[in-house]
């Protein structure tokens, strides 16, 4: 199985404590953050609702929906508080050369 790498964007374009949402190749946008210098990428939508994770906010490596509430581990995708109840897909992204990749 070959994996492609995807540029999604400058690593510049993430400053710490801040999210982003990509749109990937035709696939389901995702959001990324940077939390402690470290890249974290997931789905960009609630399992909840329809509500863009990537407009939430974080919470540590938390990202609090900004609809309901509900809040998911950034590092898991697992959900911390009701309301919500379904994790969220975790991504993998690499950063390199200055550049944030997306790897599928």
């Amino acid at each position: 199985m070959t994996t492609t790498a995807i540029r999604l964007a400058a690593s510049s374009e993430i400053p710490e404590g801040e999210g982003r949402r990509f749109d990937v190749d035709g696939r389901a946008a995702i959001a990324i953050f940077r939390v402690e210098g470290a890249l974290h990428a997931i789905d960009d939508r609630c399992t909840h609702g329809a509500a863009s994770l990537a407009e939430g906010w974080l919470e540590g490596d938390q990202i609090e929906c900004p609809v309901h509430q509900g809040r998911f581990c950034l590092r898991t995708g697992k959900p911390m508080c009701f309301p919500v109840t379904e994790p969220v897909a975790v991504h993998h992204i690499v950063e390199r050369d200055g550049s944030i990749y997306f790897l599928g």
